[in-house]
């Protein structure tokens, strides 16, 4: 990272310090994402940490919207975001707080600073600043801003000329931030440069915005990404000088988490599964408890235990417990974790989910079907594609798989299983499993010489759920005429 800091006391001398943990107070934790585009995954799971610290400590944990860049914050991005974090069930405690109609305090604050002369009037222009960076870069050196302004007098101060104010960072010493995830990090105050808190056009800046949202909400515990960990360190700036002018401004907690990172260690990004979570949640049909726990996982554990449920989760999670280094996403594992959700999920709650994917459709059989659709899918896309068979009309669409397996052989077998079938009064698995093992050792041959083109003259398909669930989920009457069609006893459509 690159070093900057801030002292621990007199802002002017930089005296040395250790930032100081909050005072034993209700923990209070925020997710504050930006609305310019979707919630991404590695936002989300920078809530779940949120909502599971206040959780697991009796806290509140509380969502703010960082809505000052007004040309990409949109209305659909806000949105998104608040379906993003209601499907995982992370909404916050009380109404979300959006950042640019707090604009107003912001520069309150920033006054105070410049009337306590912990900020000043900063009138150096672009192109000054241009000229200075150029001559850093010539010279090899790293840019620093030392204005000229920073004591100035208001009696030096140039009539109808535009400036900004920039906070004045401590120049001598070193800070030590005990980060609960990353430990004690230390930098030297020399690195930092006198920042700007309010543009010229009296806007202010995130570093400022940041600063006084989080005191005003009362914020104890500041857990968000390790690209912030410098961050950190400059808004100390601010709140040492807040305390100082009226003290009650406590240093939070910080808890710097590492980034994701996709399965071949490189940063993630859309090929790696990088989505928005709607993505995962209406492209890959996902289930929210699974991205849940997925998300829990990806830097954080509890022993070997892989499934956790929401309640373990609270019960075990500690912030100091996640890992300092990147976690890997890994979408095949998300996938297969999805699958155990999916087994486990109430069969009238799948029915709901997938009744939008297949249209109009008989709830009651689809409802019927799960226990024997979802043990075979790992998401409700497959889930959908498998259940599709239920509500096909004839002529059934057959897949290559089972194109394949309806040779001119496989259909005479077809209308000899007809035959049997058609003189079963009890339609149900057991007697229709005995009829069909007695077939298949009367002429000689295995099981699956009879079911696989079975299956396909009733699905369409070349894998199914099991056969005989099949034949009892869409009845005698459904059965008997799908294979009589492939038997080409019938003329295809036709009873």
């Amino acid at each position: 990272m690159a070093s900057v800091g801030v002292n621990d006391g007199s802002l002017a001398q930089g005296q040395q310090g250790v930032v100081r943990a909050a005072p034993t107070r209700p923990v209070v934790t925020r997710f504050a994402p930006s609305p310019t585009g979707y919630l991404h995954i590695g936002g989300a799971r920078t809530a779940l940490f949120n909502w599971l610290y206040a959780r697991a400590n009796g806290g509140k944990y509380l969502l703010r919207i960082e809505d000052t860049d007004r040309v990409r914050s949109t209305e659909p991005a806000i949105e998104a975001i608040f379906d993003g974090l209601n499907w995982l069930g992370l909404g916050g405690d009380e109404p979300a707080v959006f950042q640019f109609a707090r604009s107003d305090r912001h520069a309150q604050v920033a006054a105070r600073l410049l009337e306590s002369g912990h900020a000043y009037r900063c009138y150096l222009t672009q192109e000054e600043l241009a000229a200075r960076r150029e001559a850093a870069a010539a010279e090899k050196r790293p840019f620093r801003i030392v204005s000229e302004w920073r004591d100035a007098t208001p009696d030096q101060w140039p009539d109808n000329k535009s400036y900004v104010v920039r906070v004045k960072a401590p120049r001598e010493g070193e800070v030590t931030i005990p980060d609960q995830v990353q430990g004690d990090v230390t930098v030297s105050n020399s690195e930092l440069d006198d920042f700007v808190i309010l543009r010229s056009d009296g806007t202010p800046t995130y570093m400022l915005a940041v600063v006084v949202d989080d005191h005003d909400m009362g914020v104890t515990h500041v857990i968000r990404g390790d690209d912030h960990l410098n961050n950190a360190f400059r808004q100390l700036v601010i709140i040492r000088a807040m305390q100082a002018i009226e003290g009650g401004w406590d240093d939070p907690v910080y808890a710097h988490i590492p980034l994701i990172h996709g399965s071949d260690g490189a940063k993630l990004s859309k090929r790696h599964g990088a989505l928005g979570v709607d993505a995962y949640r209406d492209e890959m049909g996902l289930l929210p408890e699974a991205v849940f726990n997925y998300l829990l996982r990806l830097g954080w554990g509890h022993g070997d235990e892989e499934i956790i449920s929401r309640d373990q989760a609270i019960g075990w999670f500690d912030i100091a417990d996640v890992n300092k280094g990147a976690s890997r996403f890994d979408l095949k594992k998300l996938e297969n974790l999805n699958g155990h959700y999916l087994r486990e999920a109430d069969d009238a709650r799948l029915t709901a989910l997938l009744a939008p994917k297949l249209g109009p459709v008989d709830l009651d059989l689809l409802q019927r079907a799960m226990p024997v659709l979802k043990v075979r899918a790992k998401d409700l896309n497959e889930l959908a594609a498998s259940a599709a068979f239920l509500f096909a009309q004839r002529p059934l669409a057959l897949d290559a798989k089972a194109e394949s397996l309806l040779t001119d052989d496989a259909r005479a077998l077809l209308a000899k299983i007809h035959a049997l079938f058609a003189a079963q009064a009890n339609w149900q698995i057991e007697p229709l499993e005995a009829d069909l093992k007695a077939m298949a050792t009367e002429l000689g041959l295995g099981l699956g010489k009879l079911a696989q083109p079975l299956r396909a003259a009733l699905t369409g398909q070349g894998t199914s759920p099991g056969i005989f669930d099949v034949l009892v989920l869409l009845g005698r009457d459904e059965s008997l005429a799908r294979i009589a069609e492939q038997a080409h006893l019938v003329q295809a459509g036709h009873n």
